[in-house]
């Protein structure tokens, strides 16, 4: 029921990104049946087109319940070694995300990199 959706929400992960490269993500809002939404972070080498990240997410997600929204998307450029994540562009299929909000999401996952983000960009 409505509980176990909700807890199935909260399980959700905020941040699901590679472990280095540069590569699309997209910011996703991720919706228990008409309840609060949670926007997350998913970004990976793997896929070609935003779309793919957003398939996929949703495939996994529909199997739990819960439903989600593309917010838009961009690129990552995530360096390890030098502890740092740059977040920049957009999508050409669900627009820009609010790169702001992935940034403040992306410091809370990892609080001892250097974030920043950038509107220009491909």
């Amino acid at each position: 029921g409505m509980a176990a959706t909700a807890e199935a929400l909260r399980r959700v992960p905020t941040v699901e990104i590679d472990g280095g490269g540069v590569f699309k993500y997209v910011l996703l809002r991720v919706r228990a049946a008409g309840g609060p939404g949670k926007d997350v972070v998913r970004g990976h080498g793997w896929a070609e087109y935003h779309a793919d990240i957003y398939e996929r997410t949703a495939q996994e997600l529909a199997r739990q319940g819960l439903d989600c929204e593309c917010l838009g998307g961009g690129r990552l450029s995530h360096r390890p070694e030098e502890r740092k994540i740059h977040v920049y562009g957009y999508s050409v299929g669900f627009g820009r995300a609010d790169h702001a909000v992935t940034t403040e999401k992306l410091k809370a996952e990892y609080p001892d990199y250097e974030v920043t983000w950038a509107d220009e960009g491909y």
